[in-house]
């Protein structure tokens, strides 16, 4: 369509007549003509707020963030390739996370498909996350919908992610800068972005949900215990006080959801809820609805209070990074704390142990903007200069193995450090803080803080991590069988959670049907404990913690309790 037939197009709908567009296109160029009086020729550039506007709306959205970035991952991970672009943005319309191909960085900044543009339909026009805001539900802006010339050739769909209360909170919006001409040809966009935007919410109830009562739904037996499709949060007298967006539909029309009594939608009380958890098969647990339909349900109980500070109580990214062990939740709990400040950090623990995924989700919880990675290993010092010369702005540095940095590079970074005060450095390294070879007045510019990630051998939360790391592969179609379980939990791992996610991927390639077996699984790789390392060594590397010791000395715990009875060896006071 050219730029005449749009105007002219846009001419008939103020007119009132029917031209073939969704009905919220159509409403939405009334609204940008007569109330936000805009011209449809002018080419405006995408608005974008400041940095230090930026910082707000990203510091308000931060839970938002850190629930949806993990779907954000596995949803862009689906589309690579594609040229699209992933932006999440606030429900004033502001993007506060993206994911897009960097080839392509300065065409979709200019697109204003990037960190900071405002999308809110006042100042964009019609577009994806402007009409989804206003209509609070799922819709494709494609092409010539968009109401200004400077957004026609794009192709927006956007799904809307509400909190638990029922309130709009972001949109999440997956774009093209040049799409095929049909609108259908976004329906596989639609499909994956509601999807994503409904899982997101499903993460922020349960997240919430811990002392009380969650009860989630599906229309499949199979999908019910991992990918529910809606969940309400109750009290303990059956009262909802939380829910999915799509639990709207399992209450009267018109009826507010909030403080309603669970047997007001379903054919359940408060006291039906134990019979619905996850010790019944799936297919048993049926709920039927007043209205004469049934679902499947699953109600999962309130968890007991704990009394160590886990990781599960900290921000969700980097709650993210470990389940119920109190080294991690130790080593989280101060991460947490220094990543709100500008203090350098040095990341030291075995290859594998996961010092850059920490790294970055320092990075993400805290104050910086921007974000540069450098290997340490061959870089020169004009590869420093070129990566760091024009940073104005707050930005992290994570230097992956500092330890191989050459003399050379070495002098310059400290001259950089000290000429860009904007530079917070994050360094990673196998090595102990001991070890390291680096000119004192650089390690000092490096090491204000020493964060040590323990072996995943050295971890109470292996069992956590193989379920997490397993869903993220096959999430609605493959588990462990208990040999295969209990295969995975007796080994050493002295690869670390690397070596952890390789053996997932070759079961989970090998595997035949929804089932992972022991034969599925690659050999498990020897690990090479020192020679010198003692019985006594290994108990107070685990803190005498048996199940630990067992796994790391390749042994049952009865064998390790004999060992320690005929050594007479006890655990310290």
């Amino acid at each position: 369509m050219t730029d005449h037939q749009h105007i002219e197009e846009i001419g008939q709908v103020l007119d009132g007549t029917q031209t073939g567009r969704d009905t919220f296109v159509s409403a939405s160029w009334r609204r940008c003509v007569e109330l936000y009086g805009m011209d449809p020729l002018r080419n405006d550039p995408a608005h974008i707020v400041t940095e230090a506007e930026l910082r707000d709306h990203r510091k308000q959205a931060e839970w938002m963030i850190a629930a949806a970035r993990t779907g954000l991952q596995n949803l862009f991970r689906q589309v690579a390739g594609q040229n699209y672009v992933l932006i999440l943005t606030d429900a004033q319309g502001v993007c506060v996370d993206y994911f897009g191909d960097d080839l392509f960085a300065d065409e979709l900044r200019g697109a204003g498909l990037y960190l900071g543009s405002n999308w809110a339909e006042e100042l964009a026009g019609t577009s994806g996350v402007g009409a989804c805001i206003v209509t609070q539900e799922p819709v494709t802006v494609h092409q010539d919908d968009h109401f200004g010339n400077a957004h026609t050739t794009l192709s927006c769909t956007a799904a809307p992610i509400f909190d638990s209360l029922g309130k709009l909170t972001a949109v999440l919006d997956i774009s093209l800068l040049r799409s095929p001409t049909t609108k259908s040809s976004q329906n596989l966009a639609m499909s994956l972005v509601t999807t994503a935007a409904r899982r997101v919410e499903m993460a922020n109830l349960m997240a919430e949900s811990r002392k009380d009562w969650v009860l989630r739904f599906s229309t499949s037996p199979e999908f019910l215990d991992v990918d529910p499709e809606v969940a309400v949060r109750l009290d303990g007298s059956g009262r909802v006080i939380g829910y999915t967006r799509g639990a709207r539909r399992l209450f009267p029309e018109g009826v507010p959801i909030l403080g309603q009594q669970i047997d007001a939608a379903l054919n359940l009380s408060v006291d039906d809820l134990p019979s619905l958890m996850r010790d019944r098969p799936t297919e048993d647990r049926v709920v039927e609805l007043r209205d004469g339909g049934a679902l499947f349900g699953h109600a999962i109980a309130p968890q007991a209070p704990r009394t160590l500070r886990t990781a599960s109580r900290l921000n969700g990214a980097l709650a993210g990074l470990a389940g119920s062990d109190p080294i991690m939740a130790r080593l989280l709990n101060h991460a947490e704390k220094l990543a709100q400040t500008t203090v350098p950090l040095l990341i030291c623990g075995d290859t594998g142990t996961g010092k850059s995924k920490l790294a970055r989700t320092i990075h993400m919880v805290g104050q910086a903007n921007g974000f540069i990675l450098l290997d340490c290993a061959g870089m020169a010092p004009k590869d420093l200069h070129l990566a760091c010369n024009d940073i104005t702005v707050p930005t992290t540095l994570l230097l992956r193995g500092i330890d191989a940095l050459s003399s050379e590079t070495a002098s310059a970074l400290t001259v950089l450090l000290d000429q860009k005060p904007n530079l917070r450095p994050l360094s990673t390294t196998c090595l102990t803080p001991g070890q390291l070879t680096l000119p004192r007045p650089l390690f000092h510019r490096l090491a204000g803080s020493t964060l040590t990630v323990p072996r995943l051998g050295q971890r109470q939360d292996l069992g956590w991590m193989i379920d997490r790391l397993l869903r993220r592969r096959a999430p609605d179609t493959v588990r462990l069988s208990p040999s295969a379980r209990a295969d995975l939990m007796g080994r050493s791992w002295s690869g670390n959670l690397r070596e952890l996610e390789q053996v997932l991927d070759v079961a989970v390639a090998l595997c035949e049907g929804p089932v992972i077996d022991q034969s599925d699984l690659p050999p498990p790789v020897e690990a090479h404990q020192p020679v010198q390392e003692t019985l006594e060594q290994v108990l107070d590397a685990c803190d005498w913690n048996m199940a630990q010791a067992s796994r790391r000395l390749g042994v049952n715990r009865s064998t390790v309790l004999r060992r320690i009875r005929k050594a007479g060896l006890h655990p310290p006071d």
